[in-house]
């Protein structure tokens, strides 16, 4: 039997499991997954003794992973995050299919109104979303907490003008995910149209408080659950390449 799992802090929120299970009973797949939980990423080491086939990875460790594989590939060094263990060849591999998965989700909404995107956060996710964005010849404009460098600005900053400039907004941030589903990142949403689209990575609960209030304005709304199926299917590919 093959094993899979998904590595990270807390994972009481994450669907990959079950999605996983469920996949490989449809498919008549001799495999299992697990979660793998450390309080830090120096602790990884004991999951790489586990014998795994292939290790998916969320917060807080797509960037801090990184020292401690022996190599990455050409998108998930462009991109700086990794979401995506191979183990082949007696290497760990990394690679980022979170890119490949937004992608794919944000398709059939893209309209000619999204020339810019704000992105909530700086992690892992938000840099795979950045990503496909300017190969899309879509400006990036980020909001955080500790905003540092070009095109970043603190919360406090989102106002008017910033939303009728930015069309598209993604929240890259867990906030909002069960149990903690009455947080929610504090917007101007009295100044989303019928022209914006929201987009909120969280898929548990399926909407999401953000998704919400962005609907109750008007705006259109998707989570992130077909990001999740298309970036694990793409997983599985690799890790069986």
């Amino acid at each position: 039997m093959r094993k899979y799992g998904l590595l990270g802090k807390t994972l009481n929120y994450s669907f990959s499991k079950y999605f996983f299970e469920d996949y490989f009973q449809k498919n008549k797949i001799d495999a299992c997954f697990d979660n793998y939980e450390i309080d830090t990423i120096e602790s990884i080491d004991g999951v790489f003794t586990q014998n795994l086939s292939g290790l998916a990875v969320t917060i807080p460790y797509k960037e801090t992973i990184i020292p401690f594989l022996d190599a990455i590939s050409d998108e998930a060094k462009v991109i700086g995050a990794v979401n995506v263990v191979q183990f082949k060849d007696g290497q760990k591999i990394g690679h980022n299919t979170d890119a490949f998965g937004f992608h794919q989700s944000i398709k059939p909404f893209l309209t000619f109104h999204h020339e810019r995107a704000l992105i909530l956060g700086t992690g892992g996710a938000a840099k795979a979303v950045a990503h496909v964005f300017r190969s899309l010849g879509i400006e990036v404009i980020f909001c955080s907490r500790t905003p540092e460098g070009r095109n970043q600005f603190p919360y406090s900053a989102l106002n008017e003008h910033m939303l009728n400039a930015c069309k598209v907004i993604v929240n890259c941030t867990p906030l909002g995910t069960f149990p903690n589903v009455d947080e929610c990142i504090e917007i101007p949403f009295n100044h989303l149209t019928a022209d914006h689209l929201l987009i909120d990575l969280v898929y548990n609960p399926p909407k999401s408080l953000i998704l919400q209030r962005a609907e109750e304005a008007g705006a259109t709304i998707l989570n992130g659950e077909s990001m999740l199926r298309h970036q694990a299917l793409r997983a599985f590919e690799i890790w069986n390449s």
